[in-house]
């Protein structure tokens, strides 16, 4: 179990980065989505140790990750939404190379690691192949790969499938299931598609804030029977955000749909089967934050 208590965080620019962040988040797939600037980035970079929160706790099951950052840094896998590598190097060198900093010092447990690795991420094939000349999604399974170094009871991916096509994003999809199985996983991001697919537990994010935390089935329960739909004239969208609180505009076979956030069905308009996107962009709206239609 990883707990976070009254975690604050605001850069010298003046920005509140995180405001009182309180989450508990189980062992399995933990999705925290977000929009950009929710403080989503800020609050992996601070479980992670990459920076200092101003005040509050972080603690995995009884280790304190603040006050103890050698030791976390021993029981943390971490993917950023950029990470570095020296571009000439092959897979297995690289991951060799990972595994002596994460201090796995004898030589033949190193080798047994990293093919373990090669075969866990589907990356044997390419183990002699320079990381420069991967496509992203092999990048990310390459990251997933390094992550895995020290059987880490916690693992953060930061936004791991954004521009990755269909095929690649449904293969790291399997793959980050497969891990979810044994430890704790967050996974920040902004694809609600990704929370929907892969995790148990999730929370919505913004302005520094979490503001609803659940079960994906159970969160989307919670507004069945008032989200309902309607076919619009794009020109008409602004009369409509007027008179309705619409969370979500897209198009459908080349006609504008809104989604309205209701407790009982405007005229004209039609239910709605409500879904996690529906969820995301209601709690978002619900707290005033701004969304692109």
């Amino acid at each position: 179990m990883l707990t976070i208590r009254e975690l604050c965080k605001t850069y010298p620019n003046g920005v509140r980065a995180l405001d009182n962040v309180f989450l508990e988040i189980p062992r399995g797939m933990f999705g925290l989505l977000g929009p950009n600037g929710a403080g989503k980035s800020s609050l992996m970079r601070t479980i992670a140790t990459l920076q200092e929160p101003d005040s509050g706790t972080i603690f995995l099951d009884d280790l304190d990750l603040v006050n103890n950052k050698e030791q976390a840094r021993r029981n943390l896998g971490y993917l950023p939404q950029e990470f570095g590598v020296y571009p000439r190097m092959t897979t297995q060198d690289m991951l060799n190379h990972f595994a002596i900093l994460k201090g796995i010092g004898d030589k033949a447990d190193r080798r047994q690691l990293v093919e373990q690795l090669l075969v866990q991420t589907n990356l044997q094939d390419v183990r002699n192949k320079a990381i420069d000349t991967f496509s992203g999604g092999m990048k990310q399974r390459f990251g997933i790969a390094q992550a895995l170094i020290g059987n880490p009871g916690l693992i953060i991916v930061d936004e791991p499938t954004a521009g990755l096509d269909p095929s690649e994003r449904n293969r790291f999809h399997n793959l980050l299931a497969e891990i979810g199985e044994q430890v704790v996983v967050i996974l920040s991001t902004h694809i609600v598609d990704d929370v929907s697919d892969l995790c148990s537990n999730m929370a919505i994010m913004g302005n520094g804030q979490i503001l609803l935390v659940g079960e994906p089935k159970e969160v989307i329960e919670s507004i069945r029977g008032s989200v309902w739909r309607k076919k619009v004239n794009r020109q008409m969208l602004g009369e409509y955000q007027r008179d309705y609180k619409v969370i979500l505009s897209h198009l459908n076979a080349g006609e504008t749909v809104i989604h309205v956030f209701n407790d009982q069905q405007p005229e004209g308009f039609e239910p709605v089967d409500a879904d996690l996107e529906d969820v995301y962009f209601a709690t978002l709206s619900n707290h005033g934050i701004a969304i692109s239609l």
